[in-house]
């Protein structure tokens, strides 16, 4: 099924949508979870009542019909004093359903976002991701983003 990238709506997302948000939460930790074995069962990630209440966060949400099919957001946080810039926007929540992907939704939702927070000062944009998740990389990159930082771990539970 092909689906009209002209018939979705971004739109602002609110208190109202918070428990399509926490489903789409579930989706983001079940297709991050391939990534990353220690994630736990039913795994939460955001502050959905800070995000969607705070002047310093955005939360959009992409609508297909009536149906919230994609989300991300953006918070301005402080940067580390080594920094030039004082604030940046991270992006994250960053999630199309899998019918709707191929269709350049992240990129809209993240250009939304992006602008959002250009217009409150900041220029200077994060986020974190996989570094097997190629699919999302190679969205990113599409967007100018580029690798900075590499965090490595290790579990030595054996």
């Amino acid at each position: 099924m092909t689906n009209n990238p002209n018939e979705i709506l971004i739109r602002t997302a609110s208190v109202e949508d918070k428990a399509t948000l926490l489903n789409l939460e579930q989706a983001v930790v079940g297709a991050e979870r391939p990534f990353n074995a220690q994630i736990k069962p039913a795994a939460h990630y955001y502050n959905l009542n800070d995000l969607l209440n705070s002047t310093d966060s955005h939360v959009v949400v992409a609508e297909h019909n009536g149906t919230v099919i994609a989300t991300g957001y953006v918070q301005i946080r402080q940067s580390k004093p080594s920094l030039v810039h004082e604030k940046h926007g991270y992006l994250g929540f960053m999630y199309v359903s899998p019918e709707f992907r191929g269709q350049a939704l992240n990129q809209r939702i993240i250009q939304n976002l992006m602008a959002w927070a250009e217009s409150k000062g900041i220029f200077d944009f994060y986020l974190d991701v996989y570094n097997d998740n190629q699919a999302a990389i190679n969205a990113y990159q599409k967007l100018g983003f580029a690798p900075s930082l590499l965090e490595m771990k290790v579990n030595t539970a054996k």
